[in-house]
């Protein structure tokens, strides 16, 4: 069986209530199939000692999953806060959105105890060469947790692994401003990001520059800093709004898209570890790629979200833009035959994981620290790590479907 129109509504538009869904809404495939396959790659890249970590996409260029998971978040955001802007004005939409806030501040709670609680299990009662708690440096909230309880519950402490979703909250509290900015006029809206983002910039402002603290006893900040991240999460919004024009598909830009994908490989990871280390001629102990990826430390800074990370994920996101088609009909199957009915199977749990990221993200973040404590008892062969991999990725295929299970309210009577 392939997917039709009708598979594809009922795949892509969200559950509404009765009077909502007056007037579905359908949203554009490669929304979903993009978040999907972005959830997979963050449980690769959290997994400790995971080898396919050395192969994720963010070991080709300057973006990663990350990107990839912000920008659809934003354009997801646009479908399912935008409209209730529209539909019920500024302040009950303000509302919406500080109620997300809240169901995400909860998860990010829950996802921090879970994960400290699995850590704590492993270390007292396990006979382990390696110290789990050590291994997320959870060494102060164990020790004396008075102060670094009180910075959990504040966001004053944000141990590293738990970074992402306080900075989606933050992000998140920025789409009132924008909204009320958007109705003055579109172009404050891009004016307000742009500021944002510069001052976001360590490499500008150094120890001034707009952050938050990671911490009370140290001067580290979050390592996701939400003032530079929310650039790529509006830019997604705002196209997906329309305040940004679909860009067009022509040669030229294809060619530009692609020159500036290809640049970057060999300043990438991948770059950097195969060809400036082992093919590159070296003189006198200088290594000009090592010294390029040096020098463009601060363009492509992961915390502040550096200008190049910018560029480079705009252009592989308009290439992959293009492949997918119109709304995603390239990544539907074609024909009867065998593959394209496996295709379309993996297509449909490709999207129910990208419906649910909120649910798939935190319990991928937990599988992940059970993948690697996994692998630290059976080893890391290339079987045994493709195996749990495997496990992992079933583990985030049924959270979806459970998920989605649970949000479609069974148990009501249905007239």
């Amino acid at each position: 069986m392939t997917l039709t129109a009708t598979d594809i509504t009922a795949l892509a538009t969200p559950n509404l209530s009765a009077a909502a869904s007056a007037t579905p809404r359908v949203r554009d495939l490669r929304l979903d199939f993009f978040r999907g396959i972005a959830m997979f790659i963050i449980l690769i890249a959290h997994t400790p000692g995971n080898f396919l970590t050395l192969w994720i996409p963010a070991r080709w260029g300057f973006s990663d999953a990350t990107e990839m998971f912000v920008f659809c978040s934003g354009m997801a955001s646009a479908i399912a806060f935008g409209g209730a802007f529209q539909r019920a004005g500024w302040f009950f939409g303000s509302a919406r959105v500080f109620f997300r806030i809240w169901q995400v501040y909860w998860a990010h709670i829950g996802l921090f105890f879970a994960v400290a609680t699995l850590m704590a299990v492993l270390t007292t009662y396990g006979d382990f060469e390696r110290h789990y708690i050590g291994s997320l440096n959870l060494w102060k909230f164990f020790e004396d947790p008075a102060i670094p309880l009180i910075g959990l519950m504040t966001l004053t402490y944000v141990p590293n692994y738990f970074d992402i979703l306080p900075m989606y909250m933050v992000v998140l509290a920025m789409m009132p401003i924008v909204m009320a900015l958007q109705r003055i006029h579109t172009g404050a809206v891009f004016v307000f990001m742009g500021l944002v983002w510069l001052g976001a910039q360590n490499s500008i402002w150094g120890a001034a520059h707009f952050a938050f603290p990671a911490e009370p006893w140290s001067e580290r900040n979050w390592f996701f800093n939400p003032f530079g991240w929310q650039l790529v999460f509006f830019t997604g919004f705002a196209l997906m709004r329309g305040w940004i024009p679909k860009p067009p598909v022509n040669t030229v830009l294809i060619v530009l898209a692609a020159v500036i994908v290809l640049a970057n490989i060999p300043l990438s990871n991948i770059g950097v570890r195969a060809i400036a280390r082992d093919w590159f001629f070296v003189t006198e102990g200088q290594n000009p790629i090592i010294e390029a990826r040096i020098a463009l430390k601060p363009l492509i800074d992961k915390s502040d979200f550096g200008l190049l990370r910018f560029v480079q994920f705009l252009a592989l996101a308009y290439l992959a833009w293009v492949l997918a088609g119109d709304r995603g009909d390239n990544l539907l199957a074609r024909g009867t035959g065998l593959l394209a009915r496996i295709w379309a199977q993996v297509l449909k749990v490709i999207l129910k994981v990208g419906q649910q990221s909120l649910a798939v993200f935190i319990v991928s973040m937990f599988t992940a620290r059970v993948m690697g404590f996994v692998m630290d008892l059976t080893g890391r062969s290339v079987t045994e790590t493709l195996l749990v991999n495997l496990g992992g990725a079933m583990i985030l295929v049924a959270t979806a479907y459970g998920a989605g299970w649970f949000k479609s309210q069974p148990w009501r009577v249905k007239n």
